[in-house]
């Protein structure tokens, strides 16, 4: 809890936080949110900032900038618009020891994690302070979020992200552990024995993540920690059950809604390297709908529908889905009267032929698609990054929507009589004559909670239930409730002052 602790004008040079983690997965993300919204709340400009991201989770900002969702997410947060500065490095693996450099929001290369280092190690850290720079004209704090562990001694020379970042800003930092899953105490006395001198130094609290048990059974160990370590354990934070915004895959494998019942099931396919699966957080919202994910290699059965998700690299992941025979039990499902939705790459794949004549996915040539709709995808070096507010043909009339593309790759219609363009632009995304094969290029159509509505009404259609009403808002307004509950239930738990009455 903070109490009377507000910005003020005259404040000279902005203050950091740093929130370190002492695993992958300990909760650094959600900290970093809940912090944002609360010094927001306190009056607070606040800018959230990750050097270095590497997740297939990613937003485009408006002025056409790739950056990680997660970092999107807390700007939100903070209640300001996503900018790149706020994640200067994003790096999206694709497979094969490589991944994607997107450096200021701009793609750049495709590189070998050893020739990433060697390259733009440099380029990356200028990037890095730079956006810093630029943060510090416009904001009174900024809140960093690390990644993975700040003490892996054989990663430390390289890490753009963590520890270099905080010894730049002079961060209070604060050290977030997962108790839920064992050795918590252990996790922080390692990660601190490892980091350098003047990088413990700047741990300036510890927070326990996670915790479910009676917190009298805790309090010695917090006892001996403190002693221990000379360090203030700041809070111990509940589990919460808020579905918070992902940010890797992860999260997929665990249960994000408790919901009793539900009335439909709508399964979307795990593919290999799936990106943007943030597209599916609205649906999860709905109390009626069932989401299930589902390995290439397991059984399909019949859902009320199929989502073929995005993905970093469209060929390979399609060559899975063929190999492992869940391309012949998609299009099974479409025959017999199952209803499919493609997104992004997953549009793609549902044309007749993908051509990557270049090789720019790592897999040159033509490939057969899965032959739903009449597609014709060139692969292309220019990346097309850019937010959309269209109109919506269909299932809604005249529906202004919004959202972003984010793909490599050119996609027409090769029979345009026997499809309906979805928007007003009409490149955009296709449905068929029978409605029962969906694609299109628009990242968070699902957010749109009116055709979102319309949409889950036509599957409910179909198993003879009644229409949800689709005068609701839009996931966003949603989506702040969920924000505003897990800041409260940090802000209840979490005592700031140490760290910002440094």
């Amino acid at each position: 809890m903070v109490w009377g602790l507000r910005a003020t004008s005259a404040k000279k040079t902005m203050k950091a936080i740093m929130v370190v983690g002492t695993t992958s997965h300990a909760g650094k993300s959600l900290i970093t949110t809940a912090i944002c919204r609360i010094l927001s709340r306190l009056g607070w400009r606040v800018a959230p900032f990750k050097g270095q991201n590497m997740a297939l989770n990613s937003y485009v900002t408006s002025t056409g900038g790739e950056m990680g969702h997660a970092q999107a997410v807390q700007a939100w947060a903070a209640g300001v618009t996503p900018a790149i500065e706020m994640n200067p490095i994003l790096l999206k693996p694709q497979g094969d020891m490589t991944s994607q450099v997107i450096i200021k929001g701009k793609a750049l290369d495709t590189v070998k994690a050893i020739d990433y280092y060697q390259q733009y190690f440099d380029i990356g850290w200028n990037a890095i302070q730079e956006s810093l720079e630029i943060l510090s004209q416009g904001f009174d704090i900024i809140v960093c979020e690390g990644a993975g562990s700040p003490a892996e001694i054989n990663l430390k020379h390289r890490d753009l992200t963590n520890m270099r970042v905080a010894k730049h800003l002079n961060a209070s930092t604060i050290l977030v552990v997962d108790i839920d899953r064992g050795g918590a105490f252990a996790h922080v006395i390692g990660t601190l024995e490892l980091l350098e001198p003047e990088e413990k130094n700047l741990i300036k609290g510890i927070v326990i993540n996670k915790f479910r048990g009676q917190r009298s059974l805790l309090d010695p160990g917090i006892q001996w920690l403190e002693k221990k370590t000379n360090i203030p354990v700041i809070g111990v934070i509940p589990w919460i059950n808020e579905a918070f915004p992902a940010e890797d895959s992860l999260s997929i494998l665990e249960q994000r809604y408790n919901k009793s019942t539900t009335d439909i099931t709508i399964v979307i396919i795990r593919l290999p390297r799936i990106s943007n699966f943030t597209d599916f957080e609205s649906l999860e919202a709905e109390s009626s709908v069932k989401i299930k994910y589902l390995h290439p290699d397991d059984n399909l059965n019949h859902p009320d529908a199929v989502i073929i998700p995005g993905t970093k690299t469209t060929i390979s992941d399609l060559l899975v889905l063929q190999k492992s025979g869940m391309a012949e039990a998609i299009k099974s499902y479409q025959a017999s009267g199952g209803t499919i939705m493609g997104i992004c790459g997953g549009f793609q794949m549902l044309g007749e032929v993908l051509i990557d004549s270049q090789g720019l996915e790592g897999k040159q040539g033509e490939y057969k698609g899965l032959e739903l709709l009449p597609l014709r995808t060139i692969i292309t070096p220019k990346k097309i990054s850019r937010q959309r507010q269209v109109i919506a043909n269909y299932p809604l009339e005249n529906l202004p929507v919004i959202g972003y593309e984010i793909h490599q790759g050119i996609t027409r219609v090769t029979k345009p009589d026997i499809v309906t363009p979805l928007f007003n632009d009409y490149d955009l995304g296709f449905v068929n004559s029978y409605k029962s094969v969906w694609g299109n290029y628009l990242h968070g159509i699902f957010d749109n909670g009116p055709w979102r509505r319309s949409w889950l009404n036509l599957l409910r259609k179909k198993r003879g239930l009644n229409s949800l009403p689709t005068d609701i808002a839009n996931y966003g307004e949603q989506r702040e409730i969920i924000l505003d509950s897990i800041a409260d239930q940090v802000n209840d738990n979490l005592d700031l002052k140490p760290i910002l009455l440094k």
